[in-house]
C-alpha cells in the first residue's frame, strides 16, 4: 500500500487540458447536490418496511412523532457535517476530517470501516433489492429464480461502474433521474392516500396514540429504527472537491433534502393508514406493493418498478460517493497507489469505481447480506461518532479557524453522547453481532502497520508493486492528479 513514487511523465500518450493539469472537475451543483442525497436516502425502506418505529412504540401517532424526531435529528446531523465540510473543504468525508483532527491510524481506521463495511455491502444489497423488484412483474405469482437475480444485480453494478468510469456529469444527471422517479412513486402514494381520506377512510388515523409505548429501550430502539430510515446524508461531503461553490451549495443542499425527505416520509406513513391497517402494515414485507396492489388495480405493477428505480437510483448515488472516499484515502497513502489516479479523458477516479465494483460483487453472492446491511448500519454509528468528536475537537484546540458555518457547540455535543448511545444500545441488544464488527473494524490496524507505516519493505516487493502499477495504469489510462501533460 501506499503511494508509488510518482514517473517523470505518464505511462501514456494525453492530451493537454484547457490548464495543462489533469485534476477532477467542478460538475456537481446544487441540484445535482440535493438529487445525490435525496438518492442515498429514499432507498427501499420507506416503499418496502416502513414500520420499524411502528413495530416498537405501538401507535401511530406515537410513530409519526419518532419520525419527526429523527428527521430534525438528522438535519442536525447533516447541519454539523456542513461545518465540517466547509471548515475542512475537501472530499473524502469523515475520513479526511479524523485524518486532520487525530492523524493517520485513526482516519485509516476510519478508512477501514467504509472500505469493508458500508460502501460495497449497501450496494451489493441494494443490487439484490433492485434485481428482486425490477424482475416483480415478470414473476407476479412466485419469487425470481435465483440466477435471475444474480444476473440483474450484476449488470446493473457494471452498467453503473461503466457510467461513473466514463462521466461524473452522466452519474449526477442519472441521480436527478432517479430522484424524480422515486419521488413520483412516493407522490403516487400520497395522492392516492389523500383520494382515499377524502372518501372518508380514516379509520386508522383516530386515537392515534392509544397504546403507545413509551418505555426507554423500545422508545429508544424506535429511534434507532427511524434514524436508519434517513441514513445517507453524509454523502456529499465525500465529493466536495467535485461540488461547485461548497461552502454555498453543501448546507443549501442538506437543508433542501432533509426537509424534503422529512415531510415525504412524514405524508406516505399517513396515506398509507388510509388504506392498510396497522397490523396489515407490520405483518407486510412490502408495504408499497400491498398498497398498490389494494388501490390501483391493473396498474398495481406499477409500483415494483418504481421501487426498483429508487433502489437503482441509490445505488448510483453510493458508487459516485464511496468511491472518492477510497480515492482520497489512495491519495494519502493509505490504499494501493492505482486508486489515486484518474482517467486523463474521462477526469473521473475509475479505479476506485471499479475496486467498489468489484468489492461489490464479491458481497453479492455472501449468505448472509441481511447481517452485513446490520453491519454497515453499526459501522456508520461509529464513524459519525468519531466525526462529532472532530468538529468539537477541532472548536476547543483551534477556535480561530475559518468556518462559514458555525452551530452552538451544545448541538454536536448533545448528537455525539446520543449517537454514543446509540452505539451502546447497538451492543448490548446484539453482543455477539457488535462484537464480530467490531472485530472486522480491528482488523484495519495490522493492515495499517504492514501497509502504511511499514517504510523498509523488501526492494523485490517494491519493485513489483511498481511494474503492476504501471500495467494497471496503462489498461486504465490513468494518471495521478494535478500532472503536468507532456506533449
Amino acid at each position: 500500500m501506499g503511494l508509488c513514487k510518482r514517473k517523470s511523465s505518464p505511462p501514456v500518450e494525453i492530451t493537454r487540458a484547457d490548464d495543462g493539469k489533469i485534476r477532477l472537475k467542478r460538475e456537481i451543483g446544487l441540484i445535482h447536490g440535493v438529487s445525490i442525497i435525496i438518492g442515498v436516502i429514499v432507498g427501499s425502506g420507506i416503499f418496502v418496511s416502513p414500520v420499524g418505529v411502528l413495530s416498537h412504540v405501538h401507535s401511530v401517532g406515537l410513530s409519526m412523532v419518532l419520525w419527526t424526531v429523527c428527521g430534525v435529528f438528522s438535519a442536525l446531523g447533516a447541519i454539523c457535517y456542513a461545518e465540517l465540510g466547509t471548515t475542512i473543504p475537501r472530499s473524502g468525508g469523515e475520513y479526511i476530517y479524523i485524518l486532520e483532527a487525530f492523524g493517520g491510524l485513526p482516519a485509516f481506521m476510519c478508512l477501514w470501516i467504509n472500505f469493508i463495511c458500508i460502501g460495497a455491502v449497501a450496494n451489493a444489497a441494494n443490487s439484490l433489492i433492485f434485481a428482486t423488484y425490477i424482475l416483480k412483474p415478470l414473476f407476479p405469482e412466485c419469487d425470481p429464480p435465483e440466477i435471475a437475480l444474480q444476473l440483474v444485480a450484476t449488470v446493473s453494478i457494471t452498467f453503473l461502474t461503466a457510467i461513473n468510469c466514463f462521466n461524473v456529469k452522466w452519474a449526477a444527471k442519472m441521480a436527478i433521474v432517479f430522484t424524480v422517479a422515486k419521488l413520483a412513486a412516493l407522490a403516487l402514494v400520497i395522492v392516492v392516500g389523500f383520494i382515499y381520506m377524502g372518501k372518508g377512510r380514516t379509520q386508522y388515523l383516530t386515537n392515534t396514540f392509544e397504546g403507545s409505548n413509551y418505555s426507554v429501550g423500545p422508545f429508544a430502539l424506535a429511534f434507532y429504527s427511524g434514524f436508519w430510515a434517513y441514513a445517507g446524508w453524509n454523502y456529499l461531503n465525500f465529493l466536495i472537491d467535485e461540488l461547485q461553490n461548497p461552502k454555498r451549495n453543501l448546507p443549501l443542499a442538506i437543508i433542501i433534502s432533509l426537509g424534503t425527505v422529512t415531510v415525504t416520509y412524514l405524508l406516505a406513513n399517513v396515506c398509507y393508514l388510509t388504506v392498510l391497517s396497522p397490523a396489515e402494515m407490520l405483518e407486510s414485507s412490502a408495504v408499497a406493493v400491498l398498497f398498490a396492489d389494494r388501490t390501483l388495480g391493473v396498474m398495481a405493477w406499477i409500483m415494483p418498478v418504481f421501487v426498483a428505480c429508487s433502489v437503482f437510483g441509490t445505488m448510483n448515488s453510493e458508487m459516485l460517493s464511496m468511491s472518492r472516499v477510497f480515492y482520497c484515502g489512495a491519495k494519502e497513502g493509505h490504499l494501493p497507489s492505482i486508486m489515486a489516479m484518474i482517467n486523463y479523458k474521462w477526469l473521473t477516479p475509475a479505479p476506485s469505481v471499479i475496486v467498489l465494483m468489484f468489492m461489490t460483487l464479491i458481497f453479492q453472492y455472501c449468505g448472509d447480506i441481511f447481517y452485513l446491511i446490520e453491519l454497515s448500519g453499526f459501522a456508520f454509528a461509529v464513524v459519525m461518532c468519531a466525526a462529532l468528536g472532530v468538529l468539537i475537537f477541532l472548536r476547543i484546540t483551534k477556535p480561530h479557524m475559518s468556518r462559514p458555518i458555525r452551530l452552538p457547540l451544545a448541538i454536536p455535543i448533545f448528537l455525539f453522547f446520543w449517537t454514543l448511545f446509540i452505539v451502546f444500545l447497538t451492543i448490548y441488544q446484539q453482543p455477539m453481532e457488535s462484537l464480530i464488527g467490531i472485530g472486522i473494524f480491528l482488523s484495519g490496524i495490522p493492515v495499517y502497520l504492514l501497509g502504511v507505516t511499514w517504510s523498509k519493505k523488501p526492494k523485490a516487493f517494491t519493485n513489483l508493486t511498481d511494474k503492476v502499477t504501471i500495467v494497471f495504469q496503462k489498461i486504465f489510462m490513468v494518471v495521478y492528479p494535478d500532472k503536468e501533460i507532456v506533449d
